[in-house]
């Protein structure tokens, strides 16, 4: 029998820290979030950042968590229940880190008879500390404790037709109404070693206008594909030159990243005249912590602060129907 499961990344159980400070040990501990040795992230998570960063990041949670919990929990489970009615097999809902687990996923799947799961890694774009993180961990778990199910892991959706139709549709839908003079897409920092890392070709990813060449490397290479997103959005919503750009956020400070930095865009922004800023964050299918507080209220912040005038964050696919519409045929396709 054929099930599907829908894998996200994750949260704290709640906003106390010591809830926080687990998740970001498991999240910080995946060697493909902190490329280095089990010993250097060892000395890095537990001897520095989970001495200062639980506290900082339970207060950050506390101003974005729900009645109901985690956003991206519960809007995690609204897609996944519109899903669920959709398609004509068995589904489970999982996350990458904290209690909701790949292991109790796959485990409800098997449970029901499931000898065969679809797995859609919910990350539209290619990144070792994101899709393949998720998909090595089901290789994983499948290998240890289900071995006689075998699985078929959807590939980053960034450039499937379905997807950036109804991507386009969701923001048309939340800029009615918005006046803005610029948009600014905001992606989910990375660094750039992990690029080089993720480059199959060994020498392709060298940062020279190398994502507009044609090349193997593009089926793993992040940067490749959030320009690819950006394209198709400007060109669906008819964006023109000089009011748009890219930019990236959550960065660590150990190593370089990605650049330009999402802050010191809004920055440089304001300071060059634009005053209506819409700011929309394609890395992310579903709103979390990364969206709703470090955009929505900080960014805000800053960009006001350097001279803006009006701010305008348009909100994910999160449970989105047309969005969970595009699921529920990918599910029959793969």
């Amino acid at each position: 029998m054929k099930g599907l499961l829908l894998i996200n990344l994750g949260s704290p159980d709640s906003t106390d820290v010591k809830d926080v400070k687990r998740y970001l040990a498991e999240f910080l501990m995946d060697e493909r979030v902190i490329g280095k040795s089990y010993l250097f992230r060892l000395f890095l998570v537990k001897g520095i950042i989970l001495n200062f960063r639980p506290k900082k990041s339970a207060a950050a949670y506390k101003k974005i968590w729900w009645d109901e919990g985690s956003p991206l929990i519960v809007l995690s489970q609204r897609l996944f229940n519109k899903v669920k009615n959709l398609v004509d097999m068995p589904a489970a809902l999982a996350m990458r880190y904290g209690s909701m687990s790949i292991n109790k996923g796959i485990k409800e799947l098997h449970d029901q008879g499931v000898d065969e799961i679809t797995v859609l890694p919910l990350y539209p774009h290619y990144a070792m500390s994101s899709y393949e993180s998720v998909v090595v961990k089901v290789e994983e778990e499948i290998s240890k404790h289900f071995n006689h199910i075998s699985t078929n892991v959807i590939p980053a959706f960034y450039n499937d037709p379905l997807y950036k139709q109804a991507m386009i549709n969701n923001i048309k839908h939340h800029l009615k109404g918005i006046d803005f003079d610029y948009m600014l897409f905001s992606y989910h920092g990375l660094p750039e070693s992990h690029l080089r890392i993720s480059d199959p070709t060994n020498f392709h990813c060298q940062g020279n206008n190398c994502c507009n060449k044609g090349s193997v490397a593009h089926t793993t290479c992040y940067r490749h594909q959030v320009f690819e997103t950006t394209k198709d959005i400007v060109k669906g919503l008819g964006l023109k030159e000089g009011t748009y750009s890219n930019a990236f956020q959550s960065r660590l400070a150990n190593e370089p990243w990605l650049k330009p930095y999402t802050d010191s865009e809004l920055e440089r922004l304001a300071k060059e005249g634009f005053k209506k800023m819409v700011v929309i964050t394609p890395a992310f299918v579903t709103d979390c912590l990364e969206t709703l507080e470090e955009i929505a209220m900080e960014a805000k912040e800053e960009f006001m602060e350097a001279g803006g005038e009006d701010f305008h964050y348009i909100p994910c696919l999160n449970d989105n129907d047309e969005w969970a519409e595009v699921i529920s045929k990918w599910s029959r396709q793969y």
